[in-house]
């Protein structure tokens, strides 16, 4: 049995005026999402857990079967892993966010989606002026970085910068213990970066300049079973996110490089699933993961998210399924992460819908749903009746075949 795990980041959404109130689920054009809703189970999942960080780190864990009341520990540190940093025991690692501050307002939280080639030179310097013998800064991806700080502060309280789009950073800056120091290194980085020829060069060209750090996501090392251990399985992820891939690798999943992926609507969709199809040939499961819709969420970007959700189903599950034609020994489970609604340019912390589909799947082994849905989206799933209220379960659903007796 071969299993296939499709995320497209952010996907889920509220109705929306410039959508005739409409999600960008419903107004955008899936045809293959709506065959497998169709013809699979779809119902809703919540994949967030009270009391801990809105964010796809705690959701990818429970999407790719972790309860993140045990298992989760911080976003950087799985970032940490993708990048080949490994932590030691004291080592508290935070995400360092290269973004775009203008009077004071967060303007920017990727600074123009900057390109990892125009981040070096910025990061070197910040490990040059700011790094000490407790405190380094690796290079990740595009505006995405790291700064590990043995010894750090991990109950510091930080806030995510694609949270705070267009306000005063003041109100935002880190409370707690340790939170001077850090205010201190964003400040100082602010000094140092607004003059970078980088930056120099960006404004020449109109572009958003990555004038200043943000540090966030912070946490130490997770020790949690991979998913070889839990169900003798193997398998690959497929991402331009440095978390998710890092996700994986705890996970006991290999990250599949595939050329021109961006974490935009510019990705190299088409790659990413015939990747995919590839990993299938010798491997038994592959988490693919789109990160276009997510971003378009935070941006406010309408006809951004309807294409991403489009091309999602257009370029990854309809090339994965056309090149599974055939064959009836795989299960399939597609999902949001997580809503990031595009009135509120955040997530929230609302029940996403989910796909499981499986060729000629038998009918009494699935619960019952109270309607046959026509397509994929949020008000459908809802109409199923069908909750998984911890959506980390929904992995060992996938895996196994066998459905709780009450889900």
């Amino acid at each position: 049995m071969k299993y296939i795990l499709l995320v497209g980041d952010g996907m889920s959404d509220h109705p929306h005026p410039a959508l005739d109130q409409r999600t960008p689920l419903q107004a955008a054009r899936t045809p293959n999402l709506d065959f497998l809703a169709k013809h699979g189970i779809l119902g809703t999942a919540h994949t967030l857990v009270p009391g801990y960080p809105l964010g796809s780190d705690v959701a990818n864990l429970a999407v790719i079967g972790y309860d993140p009341k045990k298992y989760y520990s911080g976003r950087a540190p799985l970032e940490a892993a993708n990048i080949g940093v490994d932590l030691g025991p004291k080592d508290v690692a935070f995400r360092c966010n290269l973004v775009y501050v203008k009077n004071n307002v967060m303007e920017d939280y990727s600074s123009g989606h900057l390109p990892t080639t125009e981040a070096e030179p910025l990061i070197k310097m910040m490990g040059q002026k700011l790094g000490n013998k407790k405190i380094s800064f690796y290079l990740g991806n595009s505006y995405r970085h790291l700064m590990v700080w043995q010894g750090g502060p991990l109950q510091v309280q930080c806030t995510p910068p694609h949270d705070i789009s267009g306000r005063e950073i003041s109100a935002y800056w880190p409370k707690g213990s340790g939170h001077k120091e850090l205010i201190r290194l964003m400040e100082d980085s602010r000094l140092l970066l607004e003059g970078h020829e980088v930056n120099r060069e960006r404004r020449r060209s109109g572009l958003a300049p990555a004038n200043m750090i943000w540090l966030w996501g912070q946490g130490n090392k997770p020790k949690m079973p991979t998913l070889t251990e839990r169900f003798n399985i193997t398998g690959s992820v497929i991402s331009a996110v440095d978390l998710i891939k890092g996700l994986g690798i705890y996970a006991g999943l290999s990250p599949i490089k595939v050329p021109g992926v961006t974490g935009y609507l510019d990705t190299n969709y088409l790659g990413k699933a015939e990747a995919a199809l590839k990993v299938l040939k010798k491997q038994d499961l592959v988490f693919v993961h789109v990160e276009a819709p997510d971003e378009c969420g935070h941006n406010g970007d309408v006809a951004g998210k309807v294409k991403a959700i489009e091309d999602f189903d257009e370029k990854v599950v309809g090339i994965i399924l056309k090149g599974l034609e055939g064959r009836k020994d795989y299960r399939i489970l597609v999902m949001p992460d997580h809503p990031t609604p595009l009135d509120v340019r955040t997530h929230v912390d609302e029940p996403v819908p989910f796909i499981i589909y499986q060729p000629e799947a038998e009918p009494e082994k699935s619960p019952a749903l109270k309607i046959s849905p026509d397509g994929y989206n949020e008000e459908q799933a809802r109409a199923t009746g069908l909750h998984i209220e911890e959506a980390w379960r929904l992995m060992e659903i996938l895996i196994t075949g066998n459905w709780p007796v009450n889900p």
